[in-house]
Parts: structure tokens; C-alpha cells; sequence
């Protein structure tokens, strides 16, 4: 008989993701319970040898997606499956039967999330979150796999789709709220130098940038000739795929731009501003402000990408800073940024939950995490058809009512 297999979680209306992926403090693990009933019918039980269950990341890229031409002629699609943490072994029937028969089985689980201790090989490295690019040119995906065997041949996959999102790259954390600056010199004469009060942003959230040009003192002569034309701000989004490989692919795509017109010669004090802009957002809705149904593998971000490395593709963001000068060279500036699928305030409201998560983590044991028993009831257990809502009455099924 076919296995109806399923995931619910451990307590009713709650996620099965507890804790929040990316902070260690909070033990991020998936609990629940899988659920094995007859697929038809409730007269044949079903033979089960062997359940385990294992958390899976799929990751593709297909950088050329984005292109009607260049799809069908590059390289298709690139995919690698791991598997995150470590198989649970739910159950397995005793020494010298083959399988067991059984009408219904409730198996408890709790699948840790790595969190970044103990090593930097693959199994213990944070995994990054799930996200899907437009066009699908690259996406990372998560899967709750379980495998029933029945018999020594047959052997059976579910997959179960799991969004995950990375919590560690919030703009309220204290590492991300310390100015960051920077200088660049192009020719001698001119120095750019930038200062950033805080370097992790998510949507519509406002970046302002301090800009200070000044002269080379030993050229101060040639230097008070140079006339600023303009400053250009701008935010760029940098995905490199197959960047573990031996071709790596850039592509690099503005996603908002400032421009400031100045027009004057440069002070022998330097020349001193402040600009700004708008970290932009992703409407979710479409032309009817309409929330389309979602693809249950992908959490629904008001941004199209964010920071993140995986296996085959990672995404860069950098705040660029342009001085357009005459009687001087242009001078460019790229500084690194983190950018966070939450905005400002959407980060504030996560850090209780995540004091909390932590506190109920502190009383859970990684090594032994106390689940509940597991239910497993045999076709020739007393009742056992109440498991599927039956009863015999004299010789005939009857629906249990209770």
C-alpha cells in the first residue's frame, strides 16, 4: 500500500521554523511532526521499514535567463543540491522483520539549522536565505525531505517546501550602526573622501552620505584650478555567478542614482556636502493592488535581492560616489553596503522576538532536544482503525463516532 506522507507542526497554527537562522543565540532548527497514513482507503495498512528526514538547499543559476536570445544558446541551467545539518532517522523496524505494518504514524523532529560555530566546512556554514532573482537567473530554495522505504526495493521521496530568511544582516545591530569612511585619490590633486553613519539598509529606507573634496596641500597651486562640475551618488547591485568556479559572471546594475550639480572651483578648505537618496522598493502588488499568490518555497520580500552568498552566485551592493571634475581627473568611489530584506523599522519590531527566541532557546539541548514520543499504531493494535476515524461494528466498518 502507498504511503500518504505530510509535515504539520508539533503545536497547532505555529511555524515550523523556530528561532531565526543566522543569530545562534536563538538555536534555529525546524520542529514538527510527519504524518504516515494509507494513501486510499483504510483496509490495507502500509509497510514501513525505514523513515528519516533531512533538510535540503537546491541552488540554480541561469545567468542568461534574463535574455529571449541568449537563453536558448548559453549553457543551461546549473544546479546543486546539499543537504543543511544532518539526517534524522525517525524510525526503523526491528532487526530480522522486513517492514512493519502500520495504520497510522506521527513521527516528532527537529532539524538544527547551522549557525556558523565550529568550523567553516560546508555542513556547519549559516545557509543562505531563500531568494529567487527575476527571470529566474539565479534562486536558492529549501526542501524538508522525507524518505519512506517499504520492503528492501521500494523506496519513496516527499518534498515539502521551506521558506528561510537570514536575520543576522539587520540594520538595529550595533556592528552596522558604526560610521564607516573612506578616501580615493585619482591624480594627485584632488582627494575624495566619504563618511557613512550607518552601512546596512533594506527598503525605502534613506541613506545620507558626507562628502568632503580636498586639495592636495603639496599641489595646491594646480589644485585650486579644478573645477567640481558635479557629484553623483548612486546605489549598485553587483551578481557574481559561479564565483567559486574558474569563469566567474559579473553583472552590475544601477538601482537608484543622485546627482548633485556644484560648479564651482575647490576651496583651498576643501569642499564640503551632504546628499541622499531613497533605498528603493519593490511594489508587491500588482496594477489591481492585489497580493498575487505566492510561490511557497520563496518569502515574500519588498526588495529584488538583498546580501548574500551562496555555492554558485553571490550579490554585492555598493554605494558609488562620482565627482565630475575639469583640470582634474574624474574620481569614482565604490564603498561595500549591506543590504537587508527588512527595512529600519521592520527591524526594530524583530529584536524583541528575537531577546525572546533567545531566552526559549537557552533552555533547549542541542545534543538532546527532548522530543515527544513518537505514535505508531500497528494494524493489529486494540482500535487501531479510531486512529483513521473507523470502527468495527460486528463485521462491518462503520464511521467512529464519539
Amino acid at each position: 500500500m502507498t504511503a500518504f506522507v505530510r509535515i504539520v507542526s508539533q503545536v497547532p497554527n505555529q511555524h515550523m521554523l523556530v528561532g531565526f537562522p543566522g543569530i545562534s543565540a536563538t538555536l534555529p532548527r525546524l520542529e514538527g511532526k510527519v504524518e504516515i497514513r494509507p494513501s486510499a482507503g483504510i483496509s490495507a495498512p502500509v509497510s514501513v521499514s525505514l523513515v528519516t528526514i533531512s533538510l535540503q538547499r537546491r541552488e540554480t543559476i541561469h545567468p542568461s535567463a534574463d535574455s529571449v536570445t541568449k537563453k536558448h544558446l548559453a549553457a543551461p541551467r546549473k544546479e546543486v543540491i546539499d543537504v543543511v545539518g544532518k539526517e534524522m532517522l525517525l524510525f526503523r523496524c526491528p532487526a530480522g522483520k522486513e517492514s512493519e505494518d502500520v495504520i497510522a504514524m506521527d513521527l516528532p523532529f527537529v532539524l538544527f539549522i547551522p549557525f556558523g560555530r565550529g568550523g567553516e566546512e560546508m555542513a556547519r556554514r549559516v545557509p543562505p536565505a531563500s531568494l529567487q532573482l527575476p527571470s529566474r537567473t539565479a534562486e536558492t530554495f529549501y526542501e524538508m525531505v522525507v524518505m519512506v522505504q517499504q520492503g528492501h526495493t521500494e523506496q519513496k521521496k516527499y518534498a515539502f517546501p521551506v521558506p528561510i530568511t537570514r536575520y543576522d544582516t539587520l540594520s538595529t545591530f550595533g556592528m552596522y550602526n558604526r560610521p564607516e569612511s573612506a578616501e580615493r585619490i585619482t591624480d594627485h590633486l584632488v582627494t575624495l573622501g566619504i563618511s557613512l553613519p550607518r552601512w546596512s539598509y533594506g527598503p525605502l529606507d534613506p541613506i545620507t552620505v558626507y562628502i568632503k573634496l580636498s586639495p592636495n596641500p603639496d599641489w595646491l597651486t594646480k589644485a585650486k584650478k579644478v573645477t567640481i562640475q558635479k557629484i553623483t551618488i548612486g546605489i549598485d547591485e553587483e551578481i557574481v555567478y559561479n564565483h567559486e568556479g574558474d569563469e566567474p559572471q559579473r553583472k552590475v546594475k544601477t538601482l537608484a542614482k543622485q546627482t548633485q550639480t556644484v560648479g564651482v572651483k575647490l576651496p583651498e578648505a576643501g569642499y564640503f556636502t551632504n546628499l541622499g537618496l531613497v533605498f528603493p522598493a519593490k511594489d508587491q502588488r500588482d496594477h489591481a493592488g492585489i497580493l498575487p499568490r505566492r510561490n511557497p518555497a520563496f518569502p515574500i520580500y519588498s526588495v529584488s535581492g538583498f546580501t548574500t552568498t551562496g555555492s554558485l552566485y553571490k550579490i554585492e551592493y555598493y554605494l558609488t560616489v562620482k565627482a565630475h571634475m575639469t583640470s582634474a581627473k574624474d574620481i569614482l568611489l565604490r564603498q561595500p553596503i549591506v543590504v537587508c530584506p527588512l527595512d529600519h523599522a521592520g527591524c526594530k519590531q524583530e529584536m524583541a522576538a528575537i531577546e525572546q527566541a533567545a531566552k526559549d532557546a537557552a533552555h533547549v539541548n542541542a545534543d538532546n532536544p527532548m522530543l515527544p514520543a513518537p505514535t505508531i499504531i500497528r494494524m493489529y493494535d486494540y482500535n487501531a482503525l479510531h486512529a483513521l476515524g473507523m470502527t468495527m461494528v460486528g463485521n462491518t466498518r462503520k464511521p467512529l463516532i464519539e
